[in-house]
């Protein structure tokens, strides 16, 4: 069992605190403590079902599910990425145009998952798919940049720099064909890989129009 969880860019640090970001975390944080509190009817209630989405219905749970989880791993996991890559997004849009990216981002994925399955009444929710939008700009804005990664094959751990074009290129190869062996078995439910593929590519094609011109000049100097 192995894997490659990232710490963060190790090439560069953010000229101001990641306010956005850490808000993000904080707000997906109380609502999982909501969900355990509230347990099954809660989560019921607030994540995104497909087949109602296309039947017009609850078109509010597009956001609410995306600050949704599954149990500890997955938003343990999710909030790990976002703290690896969003600090440098934000710091290049700006909180508010990082949040507006951030949502829609959500909301795309959202709505891949939808085109691909939308008869399915299994409740979808995670930050996953904004995340990836997020991962999406950051390949495309900082690409060279190294990423500080934890590497983990069974007993074997080791910290080391992986440029952001590999690790993220690397993710998103295996989100590609994840997806194409779930639509090859008419996978229904689990992993919403399309989701994540969707938000990706909804990041890494506008991310940079959410860019403001601080971040331009920087960049022009790199």
């Amino acid at each position: 069992m192995g894997g490659m969880i990232p710490l963060g860019d190790a090439s560069r640090k953010p000229e101001s605190f990641p306010v956005m970001t850490t808000a993000i975390i904080v707000a997906n944080v109380i609502v999982f403590i909501m969900e355990l509190v509230g347990g099954e009817p809660f989560v019921l209630r607030w994540s995104e079902v497909p087949a109602t989405i296309v039947a017009g219905h609850r078109w509010i749970t597009l956001l609410t599910m995306m600050f949704m989880h599954g149990g500890w791993m997955h938003i343990i996991g999710n909030m790990v990425f976002l703290w690896a890559f969003g600090p440098e997004i934000e710091d290049s849009m700006g909180p508010v145009w990082y949040l507006v990216f951030y949502l829609l981002s959500g909301v795309v994925a959202s709505l891949s998952q939808i085109a691909i399955a939308p008869h399915s009444t299994v409740p979808n929710l995670g930050a996953s798919g904004a995340i990836a939008g997020v991962m999406g700009a950051f390949l495309i804005t900082y690409p060279q940049d190294q990423i500080r990664t934890l590497l983990l094959f069974f007993w074997w751990i080791r910290i080391t720099l992986i440029p952001a074009v590999l690790l993220i290129g690397f993710w998103f190869l295996i989100q590609l064909f994840d997806q194409v062996g779930a639509i090859a078995t008419a996978q229904s439910g689990g992993v919403a890989y399309a989701a994540h593929v969707g938000g990706f590519i909804f990041g890494a094609a506008t991310g940079r129009l959410f860019e403001g011109s601080r971040a331009r000049r920087r960049l022009g100097n790199d």
